[in-house]
């Protein structure tokens, strides 16, 4: 299977015609349908690594402010103990532990509903760990390479630059700091130098464009996957100033 990274943005992109939308609704054609869909969301973090063990998780709406319409949603998509479980046995010192409780948050049901709309591909989500550094989040996402093979299509939903301190609302207004961290990030993709995106601090204009690493993480798991392929960007802009919405996917 191809793995994906995904800048999700606003939350509204998950029920309003965008330009956004609706390049994540053309990936339907696009892509093969998977077995299964692992999804690692900026909006999980936990003490350890966790994945969601139910057979149907829970809709969350894990945003506030928002119309009634947004919270009205739901994308009741099947889970998967069995995905879970492949999941797990890629690290046999029990790294990973199951988790009863989670559901979908809209890190993932906002992209995952414009993509697979019917809601019937089992889907299963894997926590960050906000006690592991970027190297080791890496390492970790090496891990889950195998799992492609088995029909799982893993999407990192996060975004290059997030700064919602900074963020202009009804702006068209993007901030020289953010378009240059995107674009430097984008660069050291197409060159394929992965490792140095784990030294934020060695990339200009990062304190202002990854303020905390919980929506930058995301793309890490999706690049640790490579396997010597195509990537393909899309989706490239920004939304409220400091938002980036630039996505991508690699393709053998």
């Amino acid at each position: 299977m191809p793995a994906i990274f995904i800048g999700h943005g606003n939350p509204m992109n998950a029920i309003q015609d965008t330009r956004f939308s609706r390049e994540w609704e053309e990936l339907t054609t696009a892509l093969p349908k998977p077995r299964f869909i692992l999804c690692i969301s900026a909006h999980w973090e936990t003490k350890g690594t966790k994945v969601t063990y139910s057979a149907s998780p829970r809709t969350i709406h894990d945003f506030g402010g928002f119309p009634r319409e947004l919270f009205e949603v739901e994308y009741p998509a099947p889970g998967s103990p069995t995905l879970a479980d492949m999941v797990m046995a890629q690290y046999p010192d029990q790294v990973v532990q199951p988790d009863h409780c989670w559901g979908l948050d809209h890190g993932c049901w906002s992209v995952v509903r414009r993509i697979y709309p019917e809601a019937v591909i089992p889907v299963v989500q894997l926590s960050i760990d906000y006690n592991l550094s970027l190297k080791e989040h890496f390492k970790l996402a090496g891990s889950l390479v195998a799992l492609r093979e088995k029909g799982v299509l893993i999407i990192g939903s996060g975004n290059i630059v997030h700064n919602l301190r900074l963020a202009q609302w009804g702006s068209d207004q993007v901030y020289d700091w953010a378009r240059d961290f995107d674009g430097t990030v984008r660069q050291r993709i197409e060159e394929h130098r992965f490792t140095d995106l784990l030294e934020l601090d060695h990339i200009a204009g990062s304190s202002l464009a990854v303020p905390t690493p919980e929506h930058f993480i995301p793309i890490l798991y999706t690049l640790a996957l490579y396997k010597d392929e195509e990537i393909k960007f899309f989706n490239e802009g920004f939304e409220l100033s400091t938002i980036s919405m630039t996505s991508l996917v690699l393709k053998g």
